[in-house]
């Protein structure tokens, strides 16, 4: 093998393979960076929301004097839902569906209650929420149902409750040590569950249950009472295309948190990630097929010497080891 190399390695030109191989470990390190960047700055702007994906938005109606007066209804009428869909910004349109019943919670932690109160849950259907399935799903006749709740909710907890009853206080890897206890009560008669705390999320700011959980609870509890969704959530294409906020100013919708330019400065480094890193794959993709042709040269250079090699019995596979060998070490 050493005397083949020796043979074959005298049209190599070391300089160029060393400029090959600088070419391409740059391209590498460009699409590195670039990923490492994107992964370190998009919690930044997504705060840490593993629920809802970036290009979901929370729209509502604007409460004006009407709706403060109970004179007008700030639902979405179904004609407003089916405008709202044929839009080309929308991909996608989510109801949330609200609890028709009456509902109390009790919230402890660590067997120590910290709020009794009577709430309401919400749902959204279960291709908005990215969480897998088997953890996000109720069947009826249940008692434990998963719940998301809002992260203020855990700040209050540790800023406010804890700190002034010497508590411990939790992080989001710790929401086992949440206890909830649900009672509702309605027309079809009452019910106790038991709330099972999954994460928390920061783009809502209601306890979010799943979808055939508040799809049976309000037919079992609450029959023939039927609201329209208030709020709605939609996937879009693009969170920056401005056709968005005019058509929310032309409708008076609003969105929750007022996060479109989040969700716009999210879609940017996106872009932006995805430029440099395309940049980076060119290079490394330019300088891999500069090798490839360099090698294809040095092999008709050395077309006689390994004619010569093959008819004093060395195999195919031998004669073409010290390229592989070559091209492997500089990729």
């Amino acid at each position: 093998m050493k005397l083949v190399w020796k043979l074959l390695r005298q049209h190599i030109s070391w300089p160029q393979f060393v400029g090959f191989f600088f070419a391409n470990l740059f391209g590498m390190t460009i699409v590195l960076l670039g990923y490492q960047l994107y992964c370190d700055i998009l919690p930044i702007f997504t705060a840490n929301d593993s629920f809802l994906k970036a290009d979901y938005l929370v729209v509502s109606k604007k409460i004006g004097m009407a709706n403060a007066l109970g004179q007008q209804h700030s639902g979405f009428s179904k004609d407003e839902i089916a405008d709202l869909q044929a839009q080309p910004f929308v991909k996608g349109v989510g109801q949330f569906t609200s609890t028709a019943y009456k509902a109390e919670a009790t919230m402890g932690v660590s067997g120590m209650k910290i709020l009794n109160s009577e709430l309401f849950f919400e749902s959204v259907p279960d291709p908005f929420v990215d969480v897998s399935l088997d953890n996000w799903h109720y069947t009826p006749g249940d008692s434990l149902v998963p719940v998301i709740l809002p992260r203020s909710y855990i700040a209050m907890y540790n800023f406010g409750f804890a700190q002034n009853h010497s508590l411990p206080k939790i992080n989001e890897g710790l929401v086992g040590m949440i206890d909830l206890h649900i009672q509702v009560q309605g027309k079809g008669g009452q019910g106790y569950f038991k709330g099972k705390v999954i994460g928390f999320s920061s783009k809502l700011n209601t306890i979010l249950v799943p979808q055939s959980f508040m799809t049976w609870s309000n037919s079992h509890f609450s029959p023939d009472s039927e609201m329209p969704p208030s709020r709605l959530i939609l996937d879009v294409t693009n969170p920056a295309d401005q056709r968005i906020g005019t058509y929310l100013e032309d409708h008076n919708y609003e969105l929750e948190d007022n996060n479109l330019d989040a969700e716009k400065t999210t879609y940017f480094l996106k872009l932006m990630v995805t430029l440099v890193m395309g940049v980076g794959v060119v290079i490394s993709a330019l300088s891999f097929y500069v090798l490839l042709l360099s090698i294809y040269l040095l092999v008709q250079k050395n077309t006689t010497k390994l004619q010569n090699l093959l008819l004093i019995g060395y195999s195919p596979s031998r004669v073409a080891l010290p390229y592989q060998m070559l091209t492997l070490a500089l990729n």
